[in-house]
């Protein structure tokens, strides 16, 4: 008996890399890719292995449209006008008092860069999608990690960051996992 498809049965839909409808289990997948970029970052950049230990509460760290401040490891949630409505120095919440010391109003001054299409640029990083959450949650970690050995005033680990996910998703490691039968066709 063939069994019927529906999209209302569907958690989220995605294309893959060759444009083939799949399904995800997002918190499988989430999984996956934090601990394929956390394992990079302890292996081969030197990163705290304490990276690789993730708690499931860790995980309510995660929403969409988090902006990252990739200099000051400052997470940003934002209202639809650009107002913050909540912040986090890697994963600890920021006060208001914090928040309004930081950045001197509740509205952030970046917004209207923000606003409509979603703009990258070398100060601040956008988390606007499934796929990019568990980078935020790493990132905020990689900020406590850092913090506990020495505070920081400027955060430099977003090049480290970059070349994890040019590791993960470089065409050739593809290749691999089809030959070792990870992959099919």
């Amino acid at each position: 008996m063939t069994r019927l498809f529906s999209l209302a049965e569907c958690d989220a839909l995605g294309f893959d890399l060759d444009h083939t409808l799949c399904r995800y289990h997002l918190p499988e997948t989430a999984r996956l890719i934090y601990d394929s970029f956390a394992r990079y970052l302890v292996t081969e950049k030197g990163y705290d292995k304490e990276l690789l230990t993730v708690t499931p509460e860790s995980w309510d760290f995660c929403c969409k449209g988090l902006a990252l401040d990739l200099e000051d490891g400052n997470f940003l949630k934002l209202a639809g006008d650009g107002t913050i409505l909540r912040a986090s120095h890697g994963t600890k919440s920021m006060t208001l008092e914090e928040i309004l010391e930081i950045y001197s109003r509740r509205e952030w001054k970046h917004f209207k860069t923000f606003s409509g299409m979603v703009s990258r640029s070398a100060k601040y990083y956008c988390y606007d999608n499934y796929f990019e959450l568990p980078g935020a949650l790493l990132c905020a970690r990689i900020v406590d990690c850092l913090d506990k050995h020495d505070r920081q005033t400027k955060y430099n680990f977003w090049k480290d960051v970059i070349a994890a996910i040019q590791h993960n998703y470089k065409t050739s490691a593809f290749k691999v996992m089809k030959a070792i039968g990870h992959i099919d066709n």
